[in-house]
């Protein structure tokens, strides 16, 4: 029978399986180019792959009040990337950069049971992995809302359209 109800749950499953997360076991993985969170709850592997994953369990994911307080916790002292007179907690505004940490965050604290300190320290990683030269914490001032990750930019607004 195809009701709107069961085509509502075949797409929901089908959504959720789709955002696996990713290991330096998968094919193709350069083991130089990846990085190990310590916490061993997440491997970082493909910039352009794990954005569009993390943005996804940002959609995805809702945290309970007391898996909030964790996110809370994590993030509350980490300088937004791109706005440093802002946390990564909340940022100056919602941009690609600060969804996809969220989104993260939300994945190892909801589905992998991580503590702030392991959401810090797997934060602390991302953030070097996707821009190993470092972020000035001034793109929201100099235009850098379009620039992509690795030229010290929030990569966009848009989600359909990161800028890498």
């Amino acid at each position: 029978m195809n009701t709107p109800r069961a085509s509502l749950l075949a797409a929901t499953i089908v959504l959720a399986t789709s955002f696996v997360p990713f290991s330096t076991s998968a094919a193709g993985v350069d083991a130089e180019a990846s990085s190990t969170s310590g916490t061993s709850l997440i491997h970082f592997t493909d910039v352009e792959r794990q954005t569009e994953e993390f943005l996804g369990y940002g959609k995805m994911i809702k945290l309970t009040p007391e898996q909030e307080k964790i996110k809370e916790t994590a993030l509350g002292d980490i300088k937004a990337v791109c706005c440093k007179d802002f946390s990564a907690l909340t940022c100056c505004c919602p941009c690609n950069f600060s969804k996809a940490l969220w989104g993260m965050s939300a994945y190892l604290i909801a589905e992998k049971g991580a503590t702030a300190a392991q959401v810090k320290e797997a934060v602390h990683e991302w953030i070097h992995f996707v821009n190993p030269k470092g972020f000035s914490g001034d793109a929201c001032f100099t235009g850098g809302c379009t620039r992509s990750f690795a030229e010290n930019g929030c990569g966009g607004m848009n989600e359909d359209d990161v800028q890498f």
